[in-house]
């Protein structure tokens, strides 16, 4: 069966340091995978080459192919026929993601334009839907407001339907409730949650929170300095590693985190996700 995404032997230099070595990871259509890594660990890099969006004098070597295509040293017009209609992103930071100057409704519409090829006004219309299902209140009224109007959760949201505006079938979350509050970051985690398991979308999820990935992924990666550690499921790999980089970094932070409120505020969905 050929995976959706599949990577084989990456590795990323940059400025004469190699930051992802050797990396190789499956994820097949509909299904979860979280990648887990301290800051530098080369976790987001790698997401980053699969669509292309790697620093200026990055070089990249191995495989990197996507629903059997190979995306590796394909230019960045071919990799655009694949960004956003096929492979959606969401960023870390909501605020710095939006354009503050336009408002948030233009700036879901404008994907939906370039990618389905809708009309200006059915661009506005299919905006305030994908507002209303991301869980945008009175989306009809928020598509009129600046990102500057908008709390942190609610921009993060925005920053989810533009993701989905193409109806992708990976979404790429990276760190996408490390600015958020507690509250919020549950709640935006329940809503990745309903929205990939509704749409059969396949989730890449990254981040360096052991909490948060096990609330949405069903098979993790461990990353550091660049390698891959461990992978397999998130019960096994959590709670009984066999690396020992991944074990004393497992067991450092669980110390910080998964005691912390947020790991507690967010356990009813841990139980949810893991539903088969």
């Amino acid at each position: 069966m050929t995976a959706l995404l599949e990577i084989e032997n990456l590795t990323i230099r940059l400025g004469g340091r190699t930051l992802v070595n050797d990396v190789s990871l499956r994820l097949d259509a509909g299904e979860r995978l979280g990648l887990i890594g301290a800051s530098g660990s080369g976790k987001s890099l790698t997401a980053l080459a699969a669509i292309g969006l790697l620093p200026e004098g990055a070089s990249v070597t191995g495989s990197i192919r996507f629903d059997g295509r190979e995306l590796a040293g394909r230019s960045d017009r071919e990799l655009a026929q694949v960004r956003g209609s096929r492979i959606g992103m969401v960023f870390q930071e909501p605020a710095t993601a939006l354009d503050p100057l336009m408002r948030v409704g233009a700036q879901i519409a404008g994907p939906v334009r370039r990618l389905t090829g809708a009309t200006r006004s059915a661009a506005a219309r299919r905006a305030v839907e994908l507002a209303a299902s991301v869980g945008l209140p009175d989306p009809e009224v928020l598509v009129r407001a600046y990102p500057h109007q908008l709390s942190g959760g609610q921009r993060q949201r925005v920053g989810i339907a533009i993701a989905l505006a193409g109806g992708p079938d990976l979404l790429i979350a990276d760190e996408p409730t490390t600015a958020l509050d507690v509250t919020v970051q549950a709640e935006v985690l329940r809503l990745l949650d309903d929205l990939v398991r509704r749409r059969g979308t396949a989730l890449l999820f990254i981040s360096h929170d052991l909490a948060v990935v096990a609330q949405v992924a069903r098979r993790v990666a461990v990353l550091a300095d660049g390698r891959l550690r461990e992978h397999g499921a998130v019960e096994q790999v959590l709670h009984h590693p066999r690396d020992p980089v991944t074990r004393a970094m497992l067991e450092a932070a669980w110390r910080t985190s998964w005691h912390a409120p947020a790991a507690q505020a967010a356990q009813p969905v841990v139980a949810e996700s893991a539903q088969p």
